[in-house]
C-alpha cells in the first residue's frame, strides 16, 4: 500500500514514529546489530526521545511521515543542519526508515525528497 500522504510530524505523532523506528531497526539491522540489543529497543523511550524532539522546537530541523489513506504511519524521514562542522555540507538527512512491508514503492524517496526540499 503506498501513502496517500507525505506531512510534517508533529508532537501527537510520537508513539507511531516510535513504533516505525523500532519496528525497522529490528528488521533493517538483523545479523548486523546483536539480537540481545534490538530484542530491548523500547517503544517507550524510543517515544519519549521524540518527545524530546518535538519539545526542543529546533525550527532547522524537520521531520517528515508517510502515512496510508486509513492515516497509518508507515515512515519517515528527518534532517537538518550539517552536525560535524564541514563547511562544504549546509544540511544533511539524518534518518530515512520505513516499514519493511512498504519498502520498494517510493516511500522513501517520497519522505527523503520533503526533508530535502525542506533543507
Amino acid at each position: 500500500m503506498v501513502p496517500t500522504r507525505i506531512r510534517r510530524a508533529v508532537n501527537s505523532d510520537a508513539d507511531p514514529l516510535a513504533r516505525v523506528h523500532v519496528d525497522t531497526w529490528r528488521t533493517a539491522y538483523a545479523g548486523i546489530v546483536p539480537a540481545d540489543y534490538l530484542a530491548d529497543l523500547s517503544y517507550e523511550a524510543r517515544e519519549s526521545r521524540w518527545n524530546d524532539i518535538f519539545t526542543a522546537n529546533q525550527p532547522a530541523t524537520s521531520t517528515f511521515v508517510a502515512e496510508t489513506d486509513m492515516g497509518e504511519i508507515i515512515g519517515f524521514a528527518s534532517g537538518g543542519p550539517e552536525r560535524l562542522g564541514d563547511p562544504a555540507y549546509e544540511g544533511e538527512i539524518y534518518a530515512v526508515y520505513v516499514l519493511q512491508e512498504h519498502q520498494r514503492l517510493g516511500v522513501g524517496r517520497r519522505v527523503f525528497d520533503a526533508v530535502v526540499q525542506q533543507l
